[in-house]
């Protein structure tokens, strides 16, 4: 079930394209570029991606976005400029002052040292290098930014080793809203780099804390940043290396915006240790999110315990065009979703936890986990996309609604249908899919636990449901029958809505226990010969138990028992291995059908009270099949 949101469509011919995937080849030679954004925008005014391939790995997307400019060197004039109070002194050539404006007017590398009390300092050089170096300079302003690049060829700001330094902006500016007016305590026009051992503490008064018009890279440096609006923005990239970066800021924490070009508009997170609270989006790219290194923790809209609005986005890290998470460790807390993208998510690599007030994982197009570990701590739906692969990783979700859910956005909504029954679903026949084939997948969901508004399909893994208590819901809702061909399912919650896998794959067993059977009661299912072959404890009462796996053999007959030991690891409450001395028969199951507990429970298909043969296709208890 999905209460009411907005949703943002994927055209039809985009999703093809998103779906088809392609090479590392292909991306690094098409002309777009991996992050190639639509012109077109849908009704939320949301540009959509429309050639990142499902499954792109960081550094795919990376060889496909704009280059990341390189330090110049600044040639060898060199000069002092020392600040004090209303005025400054200098002994360079390409320095002027006129009263506490001090002006750099030539490349080279500028040393600054001392207060200005109420002055700025700029960078006006043309096309020349300029290297400016942070060693204990307070700047405060009270008519505009504090530092200045209004044009050079590029430019460093180094922070001296042990030093410390300040850069705050007036409260107001004259012309904050003009093209390529500064808008920031620390400003720049041009390609700007930040590094150094030393700290800085940036102050945005008026509107952003650090920004550049063009590409920014963070290299090191111990920054603090609070700003009324965004953080740290580099219009045409971002990109953190190193450093440890803390930032507060009233609208979003890091962010590209350049929706111009669409090799640009990229934030990459490869090294560092990064803290953003955001009351807007924590991270926030035009295109593309990638984070390969460092960590990077992240609080948006107040967190998962805040209701987020229509007024502001307040997502933790969104990407216009894909998240490709391929190493590192991202936490997120975030009001709306944790983790966003208008086309695709991958995870090859990396610990990401998440908190979120809505999706922990959201894709309208598709989400691809290879590697790595997600845990969702607790999300309003776990992961969603259209089409989701799971190929490895170690996945762990708890959701007060589903669990993992394929919705398909080719109906124009991401919503599950609430149309006329057509299917083992219930509900309206999609075109979206959840694909297993690798990996280990603990789902803990009140609604449905694995949600498929369209195929299910299972060859690999591991994956354990403790589904939904209300029989409005199934730890498995799927609009075909579910194909199980392959690794191991857990599916257990209610029995109202509880679906098994089709008879074509590897062998199963389907219980629908009339007398509910208690969390926290491992329960076992014993083969023939007394051996058991799987235990489960649920963390919740279960009226309903699917088990899948290698070690059931279909036609066999198995018996259920309750109150048996559980030996070997555990995943999620389910173990290959136990001891059933002593435990009590529940009832007995022969693999392929479905079978009810004393008391005449409905079995599949709508037939009450027993099993049904394992040649039909199995539906839901109580419907039509």
């Amino acid at each position: 079930m999905r209460r009411p949101r907005r949703v943002i469509a994927v055209p039809a011919v985009l999703l093809s394209l998103l779906l088809a995937g392609c090479t590392a080849d292909a991306l690094a030679d098409t002309s777009t570029g991996a992050s190639d954004v639509a012109d077109t925008a849908d009704t939320a005014g949301t540009t959509t991606a429309t050639d990142v391939a499902a499954g792109a790995t960081a550094e795919e997307v990376l060889a496909a976005n704009a280059e990341v400019h390189e330090v110049e060197d600044a040639g060898s004039a060199t000069g002092t400029i020392t600040l004090a109070g209303d005025t400054a002194t200098s002994d360079a050539d390409g320095v002027t002052v006129d009263g506490s404006v001090v002006t750099i007017t030539a490349g080279g590398t500028y040393t600054l040292a001392g207060s200005l009390d109420d002055g700025q300092v700029v960078v006006d050089a043309g096309d020349a290098v300029v290297h400016l170096v942070l060693d204990g300079a307070d700047i405060t302003s009270s008519t505009g930014a504090a530092l200045v690049i209004s044009s050079a060829g590029s430019a460093v700001v180094e922070l001296a080793d042990g030093s410390s330094s300040t850069l705050t902006d007036a409260a107001t500016y004259a012309d904050a809203d003009a093209e390529d007016e500064p808008n920031a305590a620390l400003f720049s026009t041009a390609d700007l780099t930040i590094t150094g051992d030393g700290a800085l503490a940036v102050t945005g008064t008026a509107n952003d804390g650090i920004t550049s018009k063009d590409g920014l890279v963070i290299e090191s440096g111990q920054i603090t940043v609070d700003a009324v609006d965004d953080g740290i923005r580099g219009k045409d990239y971002l990109v953190v290396e190193g450093g440890t970066i803390d930032v507060t800021a009233g609208g979003d924490g890091l962010k590209a915006d350049d929706d111009s070009d669409a090799t640009a508009g990229f934030v990459v997170v490869s090294g560092g240790d990064v803290t953003v609270a955001a009351g807007g989006d924590g991270v926030d790219a035009e295109t593309d999110v990638v984070v390969t290194g460092g960590t990077l923790d992240v609080t948006a809209g107040g967190g998962s315990g805040t209701e987020p609005t229509d007024e502001t986005s307040t997502k933790g890290v969104k990407g216009g065009a894909s998240v490709v998470v391929g190493g590192g460790t991202l936490t997120v807390d975030a009001s709306d979703d944790a983790v966003h993208s208008n086309g695709i998510v991958s995870v090859t690599d990396g610990d990401l936890t998440l908190s979120s007030g809505d999706d922990g994982v959201h894709a309208d197009a598709a989400l691809d986990v290879t590697g790595g570990a997600i845990d969702v701590l607790t999300a309003y739906e776990g992961l969603e996309a259209e089409a989701i692969t799971l190929a490895g990783g170690d996945i762990t979700v708890v959701a007060s609604d589903d669990g993992i859910n394929a919705a398909s956005s080719a109906t124009g909504s991401t919503e599950d249908a609430q149309g006329d029954w057509a299917g083992p679903g219930g509900e309206s026949a999609g075109t979206a899919s959840l694909t297993v084939t690798g990996g280990t997948i603990a789902v803990d969901a009140g609604g449905d636990g694995l949600d498929a508004n369209g195929t299910l399909t299972i060859s690999g893994g591991t994956v354990v449901v403790n589904g939904p208590t209300d029989d409005g819901n199934g730890a498995i809702d799927a609009d075909s029958t579910p194909s199980v061909t392959g690794g191991t399912l857990v599916a257990a919650g209610s029995s109202g809505m509880a679906m098994a896998p089709g008879t074509d794959g590897q062998g199963w067993v389907s219980a629908t226990f009339d007398t509910a059977q208690a969390a926290g009661v491992t329960l076992a299912v014993v083969d023939a010969d007394g051996t058991v072959v799987a235990t489960f404890t649920p963390t919740k009462q279960i009226t309903s138990l699917v088990i899948s796996a290698a070690g059931l053999t279909a036609g066999e007959q198995y018996t259920v028992v309750s109150g048996a030991t559980a030996s070997g690891d555990a995943v999620a409450g389910y173990t290959t291995a136990g001891d059933a001395s002593g435990a009590t028969e529940v009832l007995t199951v022969t693999a392929g059908e479905h079978a009810a507990g004393m008391g005449g429970g409905m079995g599949g298909g709508g037939q009450p009270g027993g099993a049904q043969g394992g040649g039909q296709a199995p539906g839901r208890p109580g419907s039509q099949g």
